[in-house]
């Protein structure tokens, strides 16, 4: 039987990137929650058009553009 959906089961699909959104780790937090990917993967599976079979590379995608944003926002902070 073929797995379903990684954007839609979130816990089938680890994510190294992913922390604990705690409220005193939400300020400190380097990188997006899955829900934020998530989300993120699912405005990709629409803009790509609905096409089924490209979960994974919605949500590795998703993952990679939110990572970016931290990183961009984290060195903003810094200067």
């Amino acid at each position: 039987m073929k797995s379903g959906n990684a954007v839609a089961k979130a816990g089938s699909t680890p994510s190294m990137l992913s922390q604990p959104d705690t409220p005193g780790e939400k300020a400190a937090r380097h990188a997006p929650t899955p829900e934020e990917i998530r989300e993120r993967a699912y405005e990709i599976h629409i803009e790509r058009g609905g096409i089924h079979g490209c979960d994974l590379d919605d949500w590795l995608q998703a993952e990679r553009e939110l990572l970016e944003k931290y990183r961009t926002s984290e060195e903003a902070k810094r200067k």
